[in-house]
């Protein structure tokens, strides 16, 4: 599990352009408001649990964990790999934690690795089909695309769907 923060200044990545034309791409305001997620990966089902918060900290957090923890997986045991961000790592999130420790168990990254946790490619993904390249006029409009893009990730066999298995197996 972990962030990510998406906003109105879209990530510019490599595109194809027709012989003899360049791509423009429009500029937007300077100011930015940006669109927080926290989310979690289901390593089997490739599933991807998220909600939309105005920052992250730890009470956000604490609140994502609930919703993971209470209404999606109520008793099943869990595995959560997640960084070491001060958050993450805080007094209040890790009584949250103690909580549910007879069911939940913490795999803690190495400090500076975010590449070794899953959702980051799915986050990369994300931006990739939601973000990238496009300029939108309200976060409304992102946060719908983002949406969808995630609703796409949880319909098996749809073709925005990423697959971690498949280069795993």
């Amino acid at each position: 599990m972990d962030e990510t923060t998406l906003s109105l200044h879209f990530p510019i990545r490599a595109c194809w352009m027709r012989r003899g034309q360049q791509k423009r791409v429009p500029a937007g305001s300077i100011f930015r408001p940006s669109y927080h997620l926290i989310g979690a990966l289901h390593w089997n089902s490739e599933q991807v649990f998220s909600q939309a918060v105005e920052r992250t900290n730890s009470q956000t957090f604490i609140e994502f964990l609930e919703y993971l923890l209470v209404k999606c997986f109520p008793t099943q045991k869990i595995v959560l790999v997640m960084d070491n961000a001060a958050y993450h790592t805080s007094q209040a999130v890790l009584a949250a934690l103690s909580l549910f420790e007879p069911r939940v168990h913490v795999f803690w990254l190495p400090k500076y690795c975010p590449s070794l946790n899953p959702i980051e490619r799915y986050w990369r993904h994300l931006k990739d089909v939601a973000c990238a390249n496009k300029l939108d006029s309200s976060l409304e409009h992102l946060a719908n695309r983002v949406t969808t893009v995630i609703k796409h990730q949880n319909s098996p066999g749809h073709d925005l769907r990423i697959s971690f298995l498949k280069n795993y197996v």
